[in-house]
């Protein structure tokens, strides 16, 4: 069975659940348009390179023929990308066949020597002077690219010279993809030999463990991943010490100066708002994160809640699975309540296999929504074992898909967004999902119970992810001075930890590994932020929502249909938002904040 051709797998408690149709890419990696597409790709890059290496200064001065130049480029990003989609998630759905891994290496190399090629292109039309390049942008056909134009001179100062630049794409094949391949397919790899359990399991079920209902469960799955992962830990703090020097060197090079301003850039987001955020939720920890955790322990009759009961069901809460089909139902009446478009565009991704839902041995962990590229469409990726928190995860993944469909329209260059706000739909999906259910809810208990599960994925979106942005800084910046053992990292991980789950959490031994696991610090250094950023700004917008704010799903739809085309101030206007203003974040924590009172009034009365 491929990923490329299977219809549905059933699970006797979840029901028949989709594996993706990946032939709207590609129908096979054998398939001669994979070929052909590679050919045409490095034909066009090489044409590209020999007509306009070293005459954007002459070609300039007429828009129309730096429109056909830039049209060309975008064109040929799209085939690429095609591509790269195609063999990253025929990869995800089996890291361990090595048929699979070999192609998409094969392929990522081919598409890393085709791009060598192209890295002259960006370079050389910084170097058009800035009245030159104003007066081409009002022809008609290349103003729509001025906002791609406005962030690629943003990124003039950081550049290098082309030999440099290709250097730099070379060597990432054998150094900073290789790593990253490695970690990929590692944890992939790995079993844990878990008490109580038949058959060793992959990381995805055990994690999984540390939010059963049955106590000796979560601890029996926490104490082997401390086991499994500790007995790794060397080859964890290899990969992590490496990328982080390869990232620091890179900077070097670059003139970035703080260790996550390449990920400000790229994320089109200024130091000093990401600052304010970051004060804002950490000066928050002892209201959120220190409270509930106090009164979750009290909820499960401890003093303090061992590591491992963190993210345990509260005593009296009703378990049970929710078969594939009802967490669809539940996802798609809450997106249309709010808009039926919005419902429309998600109901394709099941109705035409764009999801790929069960776990699988060496399938990929976690869950994603891929845009690969506005010419095809999304791929969502799920592991879905039934729980509440799968349901809320598919409404996250299904609103980043619903972005990325309506984004798709500005192009290859404008579609793609930002970090920052690429975690806006998927996030507001799942608030409208979950607010959906809560008021469908008439059971305290239930409520009760809902609220919970609702605080601690809020809680873990934002007081979780700053607390790994916050470890990620101190990483990278004692790398700066030297490597770090792994009792090093485990030290920083634990002060970390305990500065923002607070006193109320007992950290048992084999917990200074559990940094480990976390793929956002291998793959993509310092995007952890965007997570809380994303949730701070939906809490705003969903105030407004519910307050009724005027034309609220229209100017939502423009903001999802402008992609990375403006930049989030533009963006947050039309709200009266503005993400400088520290209160703006605080107005989002507040959100959280009153369902913790919420929480603590209930308990009060109880």
């Amino acid at each position: 069975m491929t990923s490329s051709t299977a219809a549905a797998v059933h699970d006797q408690h979840l029901g028949p659940m989709p594996e993706w149709n990946l032939a709207d890419l590609y129908t096979a990696p054998d398939a001669p348009e994979v070929a052909r597409d590679l050919a045409a790709s490095a034909a066009e890059a090489k044409r590209l390179k020999d007509t306009y290496q070293g005459k954007f200064a002459a070609i300039a001065t007429e828009g129309a023929k730096l429109a056909e130049a830039v049209m060309a480029y975008e064109s040929l990003s799209d085939l690429m990308g095609k591509l790269g989609s195609y063999a990253g998630l025929l990869y995800a759905a089996d890291q361990a066949d090595p048929v699979r891994a070999k192609f998409y290496g094969d392929v990522s190399e081919k598409l890393t020597a085709i791009y060598t090629d192209l890295i002259f292109f960006e370079l050389e039309l910084n170097q058009i002077d800035d009245a030159t390049l104003d007066a081409a942008l009002t022809h008609k056909d290349l103003a729509r690219y001025k906002p791609w134009f406005d962030d690629l001179r943003k990124e003039k100062p950081y550049q290098l010279d082309e030999k440099i630049e290709r250097l730099f794409t070379e060597k990432g094949q054998t150094g900073r993809g290789a790593f990253n391949r490695l970690f990929s397919e590692t944890m992939t790899g790995l079993r844990f030999d878990v008490a109580g359990e038949p058959a060793p399991l992959t990381l995805e079920p055990t994690l999984n463990l540390l939010s059963h209902a049955d106590g000796k469960k979560r601890q029996a799955g926490a104490e082997t991943l401390a086991k499994t992962l500790g007995d790794n830990i060397r080859l964890f703090a290899l990969i992590t010490n490496t990328l982080a020097k390869d990232k620091e060197i890179s900077d070097r090079w670059r003139g970035f100066k703080d260790v996550a301003d390449s990920r400000h850039l790229g994320n089109r987001v200024e130091a000093p708002v990401v600052d304010a955020l970051v004060s804002s939720v950490r000066a928050a920890y002892p209201r959120l994160s220190h409270r509930y955790y106090a009164m979750k322990a009290r909820w499960l009759g401890m003093d303090k809640l061992n590591h491992w009961d963190r993210n345990a069901p509260l005593p009296d809460k009703p378990e049970r699975v929710i078969p594939w089909a009802e967490a669809q139902e539940m996802v798609l009446t809450a997106y249309k309540g709010f808009a039926p478009e919005m419902a429309g565009i998600a109901k394709d991704f099941f109705d035409k296999r764009w999801i790929d839902a069960p776990v699988r041995p060496g399938k990929s962990p976690g869950a994603f929504s891929a845009s690969t590229v506005p010419s095809v469409h999304p791929y969502v990726m799920m592991n879905y074992q039934g729980k509440v928190r799968d349901v809320m995860t598919l409404a996250h993944e299904l609103g980043h898909g619903v972005h990325q469909v309506l984004a798709a329209k500005q192009g290859p260059l404008l579609a793609p967004t930002p970090l920052t706000l690429a975690e806006t739909a998927s996030v507001f999906g799942e608030m409208l999902t979950f607010r959906k259910l809560l008021a469908e809810t008439t059971s305290p208990k239930e409520r009760k119970a809902m609220l919970a599960g609702k605080v601690e994925d809020m809680l873990n979106t934002v007081v979780r992810q700053i607390a790994f942005y916050t470890f990620e800084r101190r990483v990278h910046e004692a790398r700066r001075q030297g490597e770090l053992t792994a009792e090093q990292l485990g030290a920083i991980w634990m002060e970390v930890q305990t500065e923002s789950l607070g006193p109320s959490i007992d950290f048992k031994p084999g917990y200074e590994v559990f940094w480990t696991y976390i793929p956002h610090f291998i793959n993509s250094p310092f995007y952890v932020y965007a997570y809380a950023f994303g949730d701070c700004l939906v809490n705003s917008l969903y105030g407004l929502y519910q307050e009724s704010h005027p034309g609220f799903v229209g100017k939502y739809f423009d903001m999802l249909k402008a992609g990375g085309s403006k930049h989030h101030s533009e963006l947050l206007a039309p709200f009266g938002l503005d993400a400088r203003d520290p209160e703006f974040w605080n107005k989002g924590l507040r959100v959280l904040e009153g369902m913790i009172d919420e929480l603590e009034k209930a308990d009060q009365q109880s």
